[in-house]
């Protein structure tokens, strides 16, 4: 069996598919492996998930009620916001032109069913990888901010940041995810895990000394608050 995730990055995976047993199935393997899963049943109901909260990867069935998959890929692609938003086409279509219309649709990968979880859990690896959701390596860049998991030290424009364990992972967790928001519950969950019960104000403690730290004098402030939305990473307004 391919290694967990990172508990630390925890992708997000939107799973579109109409078959319970599957469904199931996929976010049973897929949470086991350290991922976050979420569902949608219909192409419709798919494009609202990814316009209200952004996965780091989809997996798409082609027939789907409502709206098929290949259109769901289409409009992914068509929107700027979700235009690199990695996909991988899942179906039982076996014909080769089959795979050709999904890859010229858009989708990064197609597998068919049946298929084994190792099978698909590498290929969404490969893509998280490539998009940068899951780092190939033991480093992390955003602006002018350096990461090195490896050695647990924390650069930003030449000088060394002093990070607590806590505030490490928080940095960790939005260098993984630049520029997506993160409600104080989705970062409670994320970093300190979904079994350890804090009050949602503790975010809000722990992003000020991370603040604090690697915030230097007439440096950029990259940490940007949305107003009842939570915490981003980014080097402009939100």
């Amino acid at each position: 069996m391919l290694d967990a995730v990172s508990s630390l990055a925890k992708p997000l995976v939107l799973v579109v598919e109409d078959e319970a047993p599957l469904v199931t199935m996929l976010r049973y393997n897929l949470e086991k492996q350290g991922f976050r899963v979420e569902e949608a049943t219909d192409g419709q109901e798919a494009l609202t998930r990814i316009a209200e909260t952004p996965p780091d990867l989809v997996l798409l069935d082609w027939m789907l009620p409502v709206v098929s998959g290949i259109e769901v890929c289409r409009q992914i692609r068509r929107r700027p916001a979700t235009r690199d938003l990695p996909v991988i086409m899942v179906t039982a279509r076996t014909e080769d032109q089959d795979a050709v219309r999904a890859l010229n649709t858009g989708a990064d990968d197609y597998i068919t069913k049946p298929f084994s979880i190792d099978s698909l859990l590498a290929r969404m690896r490969a893509l998280l990888r490539r998009s940068g959701a899951v780092p190939a390596k033991g480093q992390l860049a955003f602006h002018d901010i350096e990461m090195d998991l490896a050695s647990h030290r924390v650069m930003r424009g030449g000088r060394r940041v002093h990070l607590g364990p806590t505030e490490f992972r928080l940095l960790e967790f939005l260098m993984q995810h630049p520029r997506r928001v993160f409600s104080r519950e989705e970062l409670l969950d994320a970093v300190w895990g979904p079994d350890i019960h804090v009050e949602p104000r503790t975010v809000d403690v722990h992003i000020r000394r991370l603040r604090k730290s690697i915030n230097g004098e007439s440096e950029l402030d990259v940490v940007r608050t949305v107003r009842t939305a939570g915490y981003a990473l980014d080097t402009e307004p939100i």
